[in-house]
This record gives structure tokens, C-alpha cells and sequence, in this order.
């Protein structure tokens, strides 16, 4: 987003100096003497000069940059899903750690990370408290373990590391860039930081803002209409076949991840490389 207010700055900076650069033969051709002549001479040759010399700086600039186009010209948006497609979401290992015993931490597993109100929570048309005590009411017997996993529940999230330098080649390459992930407003806040490559997308839907999830369809539809994508050109990564399905009822082209390597060849496979 920085990079096209920066172009779009230096458009207009360009537009000011030619319009200048033009106007001095006449401010010139009205003085008098011969220090006024050479300016008009000077003046007229540099209205002259300077839009061969743009044409040519255009020109290699096309020339050195025509590898970094999207390869493909069917697909222009690149769509990323961000949990255990950018970043790990391990809520076992997390889980385990904390020693529980095999009988509690069935329950807990089934009560906060494979219940539907974490699912509800990201969400997040209620605050964090709501969450964890409508989980709480689940197991009222595990309420100090319930609360003390989702106060720490951020550490389920680990960036992958390949993330970065993914995201920024492809950048590169001359794709747009686009976020579209599940993600709760507590656990955004407290990880956005480990989330670095935010820094090279081009716009972002996360469900806690907009108060949409995967796999519905009306999430689809924000990201589309908020970035004015076109889904033909588009193509859409994430791990759940569910959410892949409902991108290609959008009409928007998609790949499961399952793991890098794999996601790298099926985009190849599309010219994406």
C-alpha cells in the first residue's frame, strides 16, 4: 500500500517538472539581452530533451523489470490463508504442555479448541470475556484450567519460516498480495507483531474485523468489493477444504495447502512461479 502512495507521488512529481520544464522557454522568451537568450536556448533544449530522456529511462525500466511481471496473466491476486498456511497453529503440543491428565484434557480439547465457540470467536461480535466464560459453562469443573489456557492461547501461534521470503518473491514477481483468515481479536492483538509479512500485502480481511467467517460466503464477497478483485484472476491458499470450496463458489481459483513444497507446485502449475 506504501509502495502506490510513493508511485503515486512520484507520477505527480513528474507531471509538475515537465509542466515547468516547458513553461521556462516562454518565461525566458520574454526577457531581454544576452544572458536571457541563453536561458531561452537552455530552456528550449531541455523541453526538448526531457521527454527523450523519460522515453529512455522508460524504456530500460521496462527492460529490467519485464522479469519481475506475473508470469501468468490469468492470475493477478494472490489470496493467503494465515493459520497453517503462514504461520502454525499448534494447539495440541500447547495443550500437552500443560501436563494435564488424559481424561481432563479430552474435555478441554473438546471444550475450547474444538468447540464451536471457538470457532464463533473469531468472529468476534462479542468481547474475549464472553468466549471463555460460555466455554467455562461447558466444564465449570476445569474453569481455572479453561481460563489460564486461553490467557495464553496467543502461544498456540508460531510463524512459519518460510512465510516471509514467500510472500515478499512473489511481491516481487508482480503479484497482488491479499490476507483472508479466521482470526479472533484477542489472539490478533497479541500476535499481529509475529506476523511480519503483513509488511508486503497489499490489503488485509481478517474475520474479527468484519465480523464474517470461512466458510461463509459474505467474507468472500468483502474482500472481493473492498480491493475491486477480479476472482478469475485471483487464486486462494488455505488448509481447510471447506474454505477452499466456498472461494471457488466466488468464482475465485484455489489450492489446499498442505504443506509449502506442495502449495509452490500447484502454483507453478498455474504459471505462478
Amino acid at each position: 500500500m506504501k509502495n502506490n502512495k510513493f508511485k503515486r507521488a512520484g507520477a505527480w512529481a513528474a507531471i509538475i517538472l515537465i509542466i515547468l520544464v516547458f513553461c521556462l522557454p516562454m518565461v525566458f522568451a520574454f526577457g531581454r539581452g544576452e544572458v536571457a537568450g541563453n536561458w531561452f536556448r537552455a530552456s528550449l533544449g531541455a523541453a526538448i530533451a526531457l521527454p527523450i530522456l523519460l522515453y529512455a529511462m522508460w524504456m530500460v525500466y521496462r527492460i529490467l523489470n519485464k522479469n519481475k511481471k506475473a508470469v501468468n496473466s490469468e492470475v493477478e491476486n494472490i489470496i493467503f490463508d494465515v493459520g497453517q498456511v503462514l504461520v502454525k497453529y499448534d494447539w495440541e503440543t500447547y495443550l500437552d504442555s500443560f501436563g494435564f491428565p488424559a481424561e481432563e484434557r479430552e474435555k478441554l480439547a473438546k471444550t475450547v479448541f474444538l468447540s464451536n465457540t471457538w470457532n464463533e470467536r473469531d468472529r468476534s461480535t462479542h468481547n474475549e470475556v464472553y468466549y471463555v466464560n460460555q466455554m467455562v459453562k461447558e466444564a465449570p469443573e476445569y474453569e481455572a484450567d479453561i481460563r489460564e489456557l486461553m490467557r495464553r492461547s496467543d502461544e498456540t501461534i508460531h510463524k512459519t519460516d518460510y512465510a516471509d521470503t514467500w510472500v515478499q518473491y512473489l511481491k516481487e514477481k508482480g503479484y497482488y498480495i491479499y490476507i483472508l483468515s479466521n482470526y479472533a481479536t484477542d489472539t490478533l492483538r497479541k500476535t499481529r507483531s509475529k506476523l511480519t509479512f503483513l509488511k508486503y500485502v497489499d490489503g488485509a480481511v481478517f474475520s474479527c474485523e468484519v465480523k464474517q467467517i470461512k466458510p461463509e460466503s459474505d467474507i468472500y464477497q468483502t474482500l472481493i468489493s473492498r480491493y475491486h478483485l477480479n476472482p478469475e484472476k485471483s487464486v486462494f491458499l488455505d488448509d481447510r477444504a471447506e474454505n477452499c470450496e466456498a472461494a471457488r463458489k466466488a468464482g475465485i481459483h484455489a489450492i489446499q495447502f498442505h504443506s509449502f513444497k506442495q502449495a509452490a507446485a500447484d502454483l507453478e502449475k498455474m504459471g505462478i512461479k
